[in-house]
């Protein structure tokens, strides 16, 4: 079997089970899965300093 044998019938089975190539869309689900974690702060940062 051809490398690009296997790479179409991946394609094909993803398309089947509903997946497309869409930058886009997957970008938007992905934001969906993930939440982005805040940037740490440092400890400076985030103690108080005394008057």
């Amino acid at each position: 079997m051809k490398p690009d044998d296997q790479i179409d019938r991946f394609k094909e089975a993803a398309r089947n089970l509903g997946c497309d190539e869409d930058e886009a869309r997957f970008d938007e689900k992905l934001g969906k899965l993930v939440k982005h974690k805040s940037k740490p702060t440092s400890k400076a940062e985030t103690e108080k300093t005394p008057d």
